[in-house]
């Protein structure tokens, strides 16, 4: 049974184009070979006659639903569907007992829980026993990245099954099996085409409701890219700033400014101030890298970053957006080092390690007799008047034994200098430490 006859409805009546081209069968499933071909892990369990539980997840409009009915038709199950968005504990208890009715005359289920990610965790929990038990073979469809929303032992009974953002020749597919279905050609010109492919965004769903769109226009002549702009509406990208997707690309950037890609960094804060992401979110972050991943090797980079904040604060967008474009691209630019970002770790990690140790009495102040009698600054020699303007003298605590290095420059931009400078004030306190 099709969703459309599942619903109750006449097949005289008008179905969405989507609907009239969902799949029959498992092989006409587009972009998806990696899980269902017979060397995927779907494709293997089938011709073996069986099927575990599993978790798919991928973005909308890839096929969650369709693979998931043909599943059960393949395996031989009753197929049996539920939402996690308008389902409770009564719900799963009712599609609990129809499976275990359905086991006792000798039928198997295949239950299909749409958004799963959206139970909480009591009531993930609920499918443990009847999963184990095998009451149900459970078939869970997420966009939410499992290991994050989902309980560890429900994952430790089910495998994960990824799917594919649909690509430019899957999609392609389905139009071809659109004008079959329509005996039409959509009424575009190839530009055009690929154009209508691109606003999909990997969505067959959505891809399929445009073409609808298109073979009810009747256009007298095929439409070029402007047109097709002009008829259909686009939507925007996929982007929750709250779920995997903020993060993922937030990363992107970060890497691509860390791998010193000008190109690719400005191509991820596009795609991320398209879609709406908050700007000084962005020029906190962009901060950061500079900190973390320039470091000493430019010390203007951080004041770049801050002063990209400042300007974005001042004019807003669009016109301020530029300002963080161009801190990206300095960031971006510039010599990388990460030694003042590794020597901080360093140094915390030492600190809780080494306790509340004091600091040698010679570099402490003694403003009183008593402090002064207790040896209190007894021998600190002051570094401007000596001569290079450094005594090498020792300033970790007496009981450290060893002398720890934190900060160790690279040879790139700015810290070259500096690393020689530390290495001859270094030689010098550890030659006067040793005595020489």
């Amino acid at each position: 049974m099709s969703l459309f006859e599942s619903a109750g409805l006449d097949e005289a009546a008008p179905r969405p184009l989507a609907d009239r081209l969902r799949p029959a069968a498992l092989d006409e499933v587009v972009g998806q070979d990696h899980v269902l071909g017979e060397q995927g892990p779907l494709g293997r369990m089938l011709a073996q006659g069986r099927l575990a539980s599993i978790i798919l997840w991928g973005p909308p409009g890839v096929g969650k639903t369709t693979i998931a009915r043909l599943l059960a038709k393949a395996a031989g199950l009753e197929f049996d569907a539920i939402s996690a968005v308008f389902s409770g504990v009564a719900d799963l208890k009712k599609a609990f007992d129809r499976a275990r009715a359905r086991r006792a005359a000798g039928q198997g289920t295949l239950l299909f829980v749409d958004e799963i990610h959206r139970f909480n965790r009591a009531q993930q929990d609920g499918f443990l026993p009847v999963v184990e038990e095998g009451v149900i073979t459970l078939v869970g469809a997420t966009t939410e990245n499992p290991s994050f929303e989902l309980n560890a032992a429900l994952l430790s009974r089910c495998q994960v099954m990824v799917l594919k953002r649909l690509d430019a020749e899957a999609l392609d597919q389905l139009l071809i099996r659109a004008e079959a279905l329509e005996t039409s050609s959509l009424p575009l010109t190839g530009e055009a085409r690929a154009t209508l492919i691109a606003m999909a965004d990997g969505d067959g769903r959505y891809l399929l409701n445009l073409a609808e769109e298109l073979f009810a226009l009747k256009a007298d002549a095929p439409l070029g890219p402007g047109d097709l702009a002009a008829v259909l509406q686009k939507r925007a990208p996929v982007y929750d700033k709250d779920r995997e997707e903020h993060y993922n690309l937030i990363s992107a950037l970060h890497k691509a400014v860390r791998g010193s890609d000008p190109d690719a960094a400005l191509y991820w804060l596009a795609r991320m101030l398209g879609a709406g992401e908050d700007p000084l979110f962005l020029a906190r972050r962009i901060v950061r890298m500079a900190n973390e991943d320039v470091g000493l090797a430019d010390p203007g980079a951080v004041h770049a970053a801050l002063a990209a904040k400042d300007v974005y604060d001042f004019l807003g967008s669009p016109e301020g957006e530029l300002a963080l474009a161009q801190a990206v691209v300095h960031l971006a630019c510039a010599p990388k080092s990460n030694a003042v970002y590794k020597a901080w770790k360093g140094a915390v990690r030492s600190a809780k390690e080494t306790g509340s140790l004091m600091p040698p009495k010679h570099i402490l102040n003694a403003p009183t007799r008593l402090m002064k009698s207790e040896g209190y600054g007894a021998g600190y020699e002051y570094d401007h008047d000596v001569e290079g303007g450094i005594s090498g003298q020792d300033y970790f605590p007496d009981a450290m034994t060893d002398r720890p290095v934190f900060y160790e420059p690279t040879e790139r931009g700015r810290e070259a200098a500096l690393k020689e400078r530390l290495e001859r004030f270094r030689t010098i306190r550890s030659a006067r430490r040793s005595g020489d």
